[in-house]
């Protein structure tokens, strides 16, 4: 499967940056993006966590992002999305004065949430999406004149340390949208309710801004204070999605998923992402040439379904996957045991999902985990490494304080897209 792919997936590493912390790799390109797994606040020569308190946590997560990029050619202004995951939301204060440093001029987008637990107790960790700009393969025919484009508007809330969105080859990245009201720059009044409706609000005033229809929405990350308000917030975005007639009439809803989170920026109830499909990446943009990529919605019978979000969602180079919980299809229960048993359900729908699609794990670019329990990280790797037994994807490690349905682990991919972008006769 995978020789027939105009890219080739490529995992690499550095000895600048830690290693050997788990069953993944530091870097993972495909196409026009590199991701890159979360850096904690690691020194690279001891394999431990650097001494002192968020300052210096902080400056060795940049530190190791830029160690890394260096490796394989690249700067910190080829950072597309930066998510900062820290364990006081007190401490993003601190976390900004470091930021600065590393990126003094342009700003990517970005996603900032308190959670739980982090691995190695750090106080922070911090993730990167880089853009690749030659593709995989130097001069393969999808390998363009690409140009990353910056875009803020008024309609929506506007930071000095972000991007409302940033597009680069075939999406657009949004900063995680608060419920702020961008004429007030404070948050709205009211509940979750008031507070969903907002966010999604400024999500559709940053695509109309960048004349993007609110369907080209290939994947939604829900960042919820309390994990009992998906009720509420599910109400307001059945509002919201699908949003226009084509979008109806195959009742099509982007991937999702949901995250319980310790605290958000200014206290607010809920905080949402976006990440978004854009024309053919290729500038400049000709209308015609827009329609040679489609995304892909695709269900199948094999994995747990939802009503509201696409098991996966497929544009250009990329597959989002839905989060996956330790659910049995056939029953559509948790599966019964412990951890272990839960992370292999997991891993078990998202391969149900790939094949659907004539896809298979080793097309799995980036795993994201969410665990209750931070402890369990080893009893997962044990799982983990059946499923990836050359622990080649980059990843992700956070502890929440609740998931859906009590479940003690969450885990969500972003897969390689074999067929590329279509070629040009």
């Amino acid at each position: 499967m995978a020789s027939n792919k105009i890219n080739s997936l490529l995992a690499r590493n550095t000895e600048n940056a830690p290693k050997s912390i788990g069953p993944y790799s530091q870097t993972v390109v495909f196409s026009h993006y590199n991701n890159l797994s979360a850096q904690l606040p690691i020194d690279p020569k001891s394999g431990k966590i650097v001494a002192g308190g968020i300052k210096e946590q902080t400056e060795q997560c940049f530190k190791n992002i830029k160690a890394i990029l260096d490796s394989i050619d690249h700067v910190m202004n080829d950072v597309v999305r930066i998510t900062v995951f820290v364990k006081n939301i007190k401490d993003i204060d601190t976390v900004d004065q470091v930021y600065k440093i590393f990126f003094p001029t342009y700003v990517p987008t970005r996603t900032t949430v308190a959670v739980a637990a982090l691995p190695m107790n750090a106080l922070v960790q911090i993730e990167a999406l880089v853009s690749n700009g030659e593709g995989t393969i130097p001069n393969a025919p999808q390998a363009g004149n690409l140009i990353k484009l910056i875009n803020n508007t008024t309609n929506a809330p506007i930071c000095s340390l972000s991007a409302q969105t940033v597009s680069f080859s075939h999406y657009n990245n949004l900063s995680a949208q608060l419920p702020i009201d961008p004429k007030t720059g404070r948050l709205v009044t009211g509940g979750v309710k008031e507070q969903t409706r907002q966010c999604l609000k400024n999500i559709k005033a940053i695509l109309n801004s960048i004349d993007v229809p609110f369907d080209d929405i290939v994947k939604i990350n829900i960042f919820l204070k309390n994990l009992s308000d998906i009720e509420a917030v599910d109400e307001v975005y059945t509002t919201f999605f699908p949003d226009s007639a084509i979008a109806r009439a195959v009742a099509y809803v982007p991937a999702r998923t949901i995250v319980a989170v310790s605290d958000l920026s200014m206290h607010a109830l809920v905080q949402i992402e976006a990440v978004v499909s854009h024309g053919d990446g290729t500038p400049p943009q000709a209308i015609e040439d827009r329609h040679g990529i489609v995304i892909k919605a695709n269900n199948t019978e094999n994995a747990p379904k939802n009503s509201l979000s696409t098991q996966t969602v497929a544009f250009s180079h990329y597959n989002h996957l839905s989060a996956q919980l330790p659910i049995d299809p056939k029953t559509g229960k948790m599966v019964a045991g412990g951890v272990k048993e839960q992370t292999e359900q997991c891993l078990k729908n998202i391969k149900a999902i790939l094949e659907s699609i004539s896809h298979g794990m080793e097309d799995v670019v980036k795993v994201n985990i969410f665990l209750k329990n931070i402890t369990d990280s080893d009893l997962v790797d044990e799982v983990y490494t059946k499923f990836f037994p050359k622990g080649i994807p980059a990843r992700r490690t956070v502890g929440v304080s609740a998931l859906q349905k009590d479940a003690l682990i969450q885990i969500d991919v972003v897969v390689s897209n074999a067929e590329g972008t279509p070629l040009k006769i």
